[in-house]
């Protein structure tokens, strides 16, 4: 018995006509979604590195609006249940070559035709359950991540889970509630002044007859040298020069 003609598949279908592109290009991206969901069908197309792909992509989506608008069917039931690539007419060009000669370029086109279908029962029931398990568990590890974040901010804020005593929970109420400047008052209330808390030590004694003792920040250089005033008083009992004694 024969199969089933390529114009009677059942589906709804896009056909794009003479693409400038060949049909051996093409088929290698049409195997790639054969048989995949409509989903993850345009993930695919959306990853691959071929050129045909951005072409495909484009006949599957309007393949996709053909079935919502026309047949009233879900996008996210349909499933690519056919597609295929003919090839078309070629468009013959010439290059000149050497000694007057020519060679002839062939440029080929193919038609594409995407089909898709509604999932069965069996299929889409498997296919719901996959993605509520897909939600639950990006819901976990949504939560997750909000939990892991606010123990990373409760620890960097010094404030871990452990039971507190009574006596530090009404403290750190006090302290929170009088604000900053009270617990900086409290920190400089209990702090003591360094000369305050440390004992007087009594000062040495200068020896006797040390007269620079008494002033310990003077130069010893200024105590040995006699005073500017002492070198320009003459000796005592000689007369200054130019006074004559009188009597003589």
């Amino acid at each position: 018995m024969p199969g089933v003609k390529t114009n009677e598949r059942e589906g709804t279908r896009a056909v794009l006509r003479y693409c400038r592109m060949s049909a051996y290009k093409v088929r290698p991206v049409l195997d790639l979604i054969r048989g995949q969901d409509v989903a993850r069908a345009t993930d695919v197309l959306r990853f691959c590195e071929r050129e045909a792909a951005d072409v495909v992509g484009k006949v599957l989506a309007s393949a996709v609006a053909n079935a919502e608008n026309n047949d009233q069917l879900d996008p996210e039931e349909l499933y690519v249940s056919a597609c295929f690539a003919d090839e078309g007419m070629t468009i013959k060009r010439w290059r000149p070559r050497a000694r007057g000669r020519a060679t002839r370029i062939r440029k080929r086109t193919c038609h594409i035709t995407v089909i898709v279908s509604r999932l069965s029962e069996d299929r889409l029931r498997r296919l719901r359950a996959r993605q509520a398990a897909d939600a639950s568990s990006r819901r976990a590890r949504r939560v997750a991540g909000g939990r892991r974040a606010a123990a990373e901010q409760a620890v960097a804020r010094g404030r871990r889970t452990r039971r507190r005593t009574p006596e530090t929970a009404e403290q750190v109420e006090t302290e929170e509630t009088a604000g900053p400047e009270a617990a900086d008052e409290a920190a400089a209330a209990e702090t003591v002044p360094a000369a305050e808390a440390a004992p007087a030590v009594p000062a040495p004694e200068p020896p006797a007859g040390d007269e620079t003792a008494d002033d310990p920040g003077a130069p010893e250089d200024q105590a040995a040298a006699p005073s500017e005033a002492d070198a320009e008083t003459p000796e005592a009992g000689k007369a200054a020069p130019g006074q004559e004694q009188k009597g003589e």
